[in-house]
């Protein structure tokens, strides 16, 4: 079966080549094709790595959101901060 992968400097850069490994004649085409297939992943990785840390961010965001939401639910409803954090002070106060 057929690779396709990123051709090199000598066409136009994430243009796909299709390279039947079979072909390779050289070690230096088995070399550059292998290279190229690395620089092609290594790329991949890093823009899948730049998206997992994009929606880390995202979702530190939306937590901190909600954590702002509830201690205004909280206030709005005349909960202690205190009493919410530690269940045993909600039983010491009705004692």
């Amino acid at each position: 079966d057929p690779f396709v992968c990123s051709s090199m400097a000598s066409e136009e850069p994430g243009a796909a080549v299709e390279v039947d490994p079979h072909q390779l004649q050289s070690t230096q085409e088995l070399t550059t094709f292998v290279q190229t297939l690395l620089t092609q992943m290594q790329g991949r990785f890093a823009t899948m790595s730049d998206q997992i840390i994009g929606r880390i961010d995202e979702m530190g965001t939306r937590i901190d959101e909600l954590e702002s939401s509830i201690g205004e639910l909280m206030t709005q409803a005349g909960v202690e901060d205190d009493a919410a954090a530690d269940p045993n002070a909600a039983d010491a106060v009705g004692e």
